[in-house]
């Protein structure tokens, strides 16, 4: 929302009077509709054993454009603008200070548009262009990491910054196709370069064994012929129930503010919280599961063969649903939620900070990318205190429950209904955004988890004594000790 009103087409505003479901909600759904319509057109007629490169860059930039001014309206001038200076600075620069600069002039605009939807909209969501500029940021930002990694020496890289580097400057052509590419404007998720440039080449679809350099890329019989028609399908009536189910439960978080919600117990009030923070996460995964469809059957996310030979779809899924609702740690959850954002934070900040600074700047950083709602910041805060929490109870608890078969399995189910009571403390900020509250709830709630949190990491270590390091170490001289001794007795 941009000066309080949707600046979005109008075109369907009658369907949302005669449903009473928001113009911009259902902008979206007719964006990824087309989309989606759109998107076979990539592996038939624009198929890159018959179509130039160019050709498929200029179609999905222009299906972009026009999907960005039909859902955001003059909005769309802020889509051009970032992207555009970014651009400059990757020609102007020199790779070896072009990330930084790239990234502090891509975060510092994205600031600027969540601090004016922040004055504008507060805690009320809308569909508004933060969303696409918030995507493009992280295509921008690692595209100019993996710049800086092609012009390093390569001792100096990660196998990953090596695989993502980038030892030429893109075209404008190249690059505005990249940051506009229909499949994933309204939603995501983030696309590696490299990934893109292969699914522009059509070398990832390549038969084994067979390159770029020594393929006839005109030649059809040098590609294989996947199949996406299933995964997509699978994926699309679950993004659909997702929808629906959205829809129709009912548990807002703001009954988490009344006087009747903080009177009752603890119980009663994780349990709450615990429905409304999953009913809410239905959207995204309504909105990511859509997108991965969309992304698929254009040919965007194949990402090769299983060991049985199946095809694997999930080069750019975003979210592993049963990993994130069933994860058995913290870690697992964080894994399994905006997974490429999370390989995004993984690139530009955390394989290149200390490893003691590293859980920190990253929430940081991700905390500053999501905008200023005050509870996003309450939820990384939280998230950095508990991750190192988690890590110290992996530490020094679970070594403990590794003894027998029955007791690691006791340990998984522990540990898996404990990180839902976990992440549903650690998520109602995000979902209510606000800080009082926010901090209202948390004090009403005697702030359990963080007083939990720690005595984990300050506390615990001193009673449970040996890490699972330690108790590797000694089992193995034990074993030595005990070998020694067999051998004096012959």
């Amino acid at each position: 929302m941009m000066g309080g009103s949707y600046a979005g087409n109008t075109l369907l505003e009658g369907v949302s009077i005669n449903t009473g479901i928001p113009l911009d909600h259902i902008n979206f759904v007719a964006s990824q509709v087309i989309s989606l319509a759109l998107a076979p057109l990539m592996q038939s007629v624009l198929h890159p054993s018959i179509t130039k490169s160019s050709a498929r860059q200029a179609f999905v930039l222009i299906v972009g454009i026009f999907l960005g001014y039909f859902a955001f309206g003059i909005q769309v001038i802020h889509l051009f603008g970032m992207p555009s200076i970014c651009y400059l600075l990757l020609r102007i620069l020199n790779p070896k200070i072009v990330q930084r600069w790239t990234m502090m002039v891509a975060i510092s605009y994205l600031s600027c548009i969540h601090l004016h939807r922040l004055f504008y909209s507060g805690a009320v969501y809308a569909l508004d262009v933060t969303g696409p500029l918030m995507v493009m940021t992280q295509k921008i930002t690692s595209l100019a990491f993996s710049v800086h990694d092609g012009f390093a020496k390569d001792n100096d890289l990660t196998p990953s910054q090596k695989h993502y580097a980038v030892k030429k400057i893109p075209s404008v052509l190249d690059y505005f196709s990249y940051i506009f590419h229909f499949q994933t404007l309204m939603a995501g998720p983030m696309v590696f370069y490299t990934d893109y440039m292969d699914f522009i080449n059509g070398t990832n679809f390549l038969k084994p064994g067979i390159t770029q350099t020594d393929a006839n890329l005109s030649d059809r019989d040098v590609y294989i012929k996947p199949n996406p028609f299933y995964p997509v399908l699978i994926k699309i009536t679950v993004s659909v129930i997702f929808g629906v189910l959205f829809s129709v439960l009912f548990f807002p978080i703001e009954h988490a503010k009344e006087e009747e919600f903080l009177r009752r117990g603890v119980v009663y009030q994780m349990a709450y919280l615990y429905i409304s923070t999953t009913s809410a996460r239905f959207k995204y995964y309504h909105a990511w599961l859509l997108a991965d469809a969309i992304n698929n059957i254009s040919g965007l996310g194949f990402n090769g063969f299983t060991s049985d030979g199946k095809q694997k779809w999930d080069l750019v899924s975003n979210v592993d649903i049963l990993g994130f609702e069933f994860g058995l740690s913290l870690r697992d959850c964080i894994q399994s939620w905006n997974i490429l954002t999370n390989s995004w934070l993984r690139m530009v900040v955390y394989e290149r900070v200390s490893k003691k600074n590293g859980v920190f700047l990253t929430f940081a950083l991700s905390a500053i990318w999501h905008g200023f709602h005050p509870g996003y910041y309450i939820t990384f805060t939280s998230g950095a205190l508990l991750t190192v929490a988690s890590r110290t109870v992996r530490k020094y608890v679970r070594p403990h429950f590794q003894t027998s078969y029955n007791m690691s399995k006791f340990y998984d189910v522990l540990t898996c209904f404990f990180t839902r009571i976990l992440m549903t403390y650690l998520t109602f900020s995000f979902v209510l955004l606000e800080f009082w509250a926010s901090l209202r709830i948390y004090w009403n709630m005697y702030c359990w988890l963080h007083i939990l949190a720690l005595f984990t990491i300050f506390v615990l270590p001193r009673f449970l004594g040996q890490s699972e390091a330690q108790l590797r170490n000694r089992l193995s001289k034990l074993v030595t000790n005990s070998n020694g001794v067999n051998s004096l007795h012959g």
